[in-house]
């Protein structure tokens, strides 16, 4: 594509933008104003769908379509890291560091609170899945929590037991299962707020877990010795 045809795009793309900026500016209500029509609809349509507070309501009955574009900006981001830093053939790092293979040296009492806060970190992250739409997000924090509870591991200085707890390819099929589940039950039904949050929830878990791989991949490469 020539630059000539890529400006002509992004013309056209800016005036449809500002054209419904503009529109959507001028019908905003004033400022400090008692009316406020989204507030009262949002609060209605939250009591008519049952969904237990308005903001998950508005996250995922009235602007599902919003929370979608969210969900695949951190599918494409996590999908981005997997092409840009997967490793090339004769890659390597410093002369003489080798990385990735036993374990490090910590000290015993940072390897204990690892050990410690694993599962526990793991079973709060689950919680909060579970219970994320009695309360405004969860999902997105829950997978939060998840993706990176995994790796208290690595900070105990294991790092081939977090590679045994990650497996990558799994990790990628959770979360395009997850991120195509959720666009469909955005699609299909309204109300399934439950289910949406789930769906959420594994889909940033695995994101997470993806970028935070690749990234070490990068730091803990391994030299490969010639023959």
């Amino acid at each position: 594509m020539s630059d000539r045809v890529r400006m002509i795009v992004f013309a056209l793309g800016a005036v449809g933008m500002a054209v419904l900026f503009t529109g959507g500016f001028l019908r905003l209500p004033d400022f400090g104003g008692a009316f406020h029509p989204y507030g009262d609809r949002a609060v209605r349509e939250a009591l008519r769908q049952g969904t237990p507070n308005v903001v998950s309501s508005v996250n995922f009955d009235q602007r599902a379509l919003d929370t979608v574009g969210e969900e695949l900006i951190l599918f494409a981001s996590a999908l981005g890291a997997v092409v840009l830093l997967r490793a090339v053939g004769r890659e390597e790092t410093e002369p003489g560091r080798r990385h990735g293979h036993g374990i490090a040296e910590v000290f015993d009492a940072l390897r204990l609170v690892g050990v410690v806060l694993l599962p526990i970190t793991l079973v709060t992250g689950v919680y909060v899945i579970a219970h994320g739409h009695l309360s405004p997000g969860g999902g997105f924090q829950g997978g939060v929590v998840l993706g990176t509870a995994i790796h208290l591991v690595y900070l105990s200085g294991d790092y081939p037991a977090l590679a045994r707890l990650r497996p990558i390819p799994l990790f990628e099929v959770g979360e395009a299962v997850a991120a195509g589940t959720f666009v469909a039950l955005a699609l299909l039904a309204a109300g399934a707020v439950p289910a949406l949050n789930v769906a959420v929830g594994i889909e940033v878990g695995c994101a997470l877990v993806l970028l935070i791989a690749k990234f070490l991949d990068q730091a803990l490469l391994v030299r490969e010795d010639a023959g």
